[in-house]
């Protein structure tokens, strides 16, 4: 019986410039521990400590995919070393966004330029997660998200505020003479991004994290909303692992207003130290000036309040990965372990065991392919077709598998896609 083939070719990737990321060498795809890659439909990324490589899809020697190579500015100093690679895409705009070892936030054109730079939090950024998330509860508009993932803390970008950054960018960049290149030292100094911050150690620095989405507000602050009127804040579900707790969840609230006190001393103090600064420096002048810039100061982090926690010592969680809606989460751990958590009601609903260094990817399957194939008429398939599915590799056992969605506790609905 002939084998049969599950994979369909893009095209080739290989080139001269991938002997600078250790192509050439046996398994330097997957042994060496600071190779990071980002896929997209049209591109790949990969990424070691100080370079980044932008790969298309070379069909029929296309010379318009020729590769790119990005060198960010990185730290001497403090041995700065890119951790984080994501794309990002907004309808006809794709731009790389990089995250480094001091908590740094770049965004990257697909020509090399640098549009954007900015502090998060002082610290590693582990992984971006970009996904849709509905603005509200009880609407069903919905938006682009950019989650920030490091030790210990989560930031959250909204993607109208990137899109309109991006926009910006590429309109001042097209304004321009075709021979000027766009000034690189002073995306530094442009406006920060606003974004939110929550500090979620409480139960150890963790090895991933997610926002899964919206959540209702604490009880009192609904009752006194009803007796007062809506309440302005929004409140987040975020989802740790890591080896304290497996599994920890917590409440993120969005401060969006703040108190009157507040807002006069996030104002005056700033300015007193100011002025007290400048009338030292009067005084005590000296003959040089430093030329060293200011460090930027990080954001201070909103309230995040635990919810629930999962300590099975020594399990310790791995990897998380989230569905497309944000109400699933695939959780690997140490024992060889998937658990598949429900992110609504923070229950585990399912346990797959003996997968040892497995990874996970949530997908749809079209479920009613036969009755479409038997259909002399043309058919074009809606979303009821498809069903949300997890595909697990199992590396030490050489196979993949689909788990369908429509019954979690059936073994059945497990069937193997691929043997190696």
């Amino acid at each position: 019986m002939a084998r049969r083939v599950h994979t369909t070719e893009l095209g080739s990737i290989a080139c001269n410039e991938l002997s600078e990321l250790g192509a050439g060498k046996e398994g330097w795809l997957i042994e060496d521990p600071n190779l990071i890659c980002a896929l997209d439909t049209q591109s790949l990324a990969l990424a070691n400590r100080s370079i980044i490589l932008v790969l298309g899809w070379s069909e029929n020697g296309d010379p318009n995919n020729s590769p790119v190579k990005i060198r960010p500015t990185l730290s001497q100093i403090e041995a700065e070393w890119i951790t984080a690679l994501e794309w990002l895409v907004f309808d006809e705009i794709r731009v790389l966004a990089i995250g480094t070892s001091s908590g740094y936030l770049m965004v990257y054109s697909l020509g090399a330029d640098l549009i954007h730079k900015q502090m998060i939090n002082p610290g590693r950024i582990l992984k971006f997660r970009v996904r849709g998330t509905k603005r509200d509860l009880t609407q069903g508009s919905s938006s682009e998200e950019v989650c920030v993932v490091m030790a210990g803390a989560i930031a959250r970008f909204d993607g109208a505020d990137l899109l309109s950054m991006l926009q910006r960018w590429f309109q001042d960049t097209q304004s321009q003479f075709w021979h000027e290149k766009p000034k690189r030292g002073d995306q530094e100094d442009s406006e920060r991004l606003p974004y939110q911050l929550w500090n979620v150690s409480k139960y150890g620095p963790g090895a991933d994290a997610a926002i899964t989405g919206m959540m209702p507000p604490p009880l009192m602050e609904l009752q006194s909303a009803f007796i007062v009127g809506q309440s302005s804040q929004r409140y987040y579900c975020a989802v740790t692992i890591g080896d304290d707790a497996v599994i920890s969840a917590f409440r993120l609230s969005e401060d969006r207003n703040r108190s009157l006190v507040g807002a006069i001393l996030s104002k005056v103090v700033p300015a007193t130290f100011s002025t007290i600064a400048s009338f030292s420096k009067m005084i005590w002048r000296s003959g040089q000036q430093s030329p060293k810039r200011p460090e930027p100061k990080p954001q201070p982090f909103a309230r995040a309040s635990p919810l629930t926690c999962l300590k099975d010592h020594p399990r310790k969680g791995e990897k998380l990965t989230l569905s497309p809606s944000g109400t699933l989460a695939a959780i690997t751990d140490s024992l060889g372990r998937i658990l598949l958590l429900d992110t609504q009601a923070l229950v585990v609903v399912r346990l797959w065991k003996g997968y040892r260094d497995a990874n996970c990817l949530f997908m749809e399957m079209q479920v009613s392919k036969d009755a479409a194939a038997s259909s002399s008429s043309y058919y074009e398939a809606v979303k009821s077709d498809y069903c949300l599915c997890l595909a697990i590799h199992a590396p030490r056992k050489g196979i993949v598998e689909s788990v369908a969605d429509e019954d979690r506790t059936a073994p059945s609905n497990c069937s193997m896609l691929q043997r190696q």
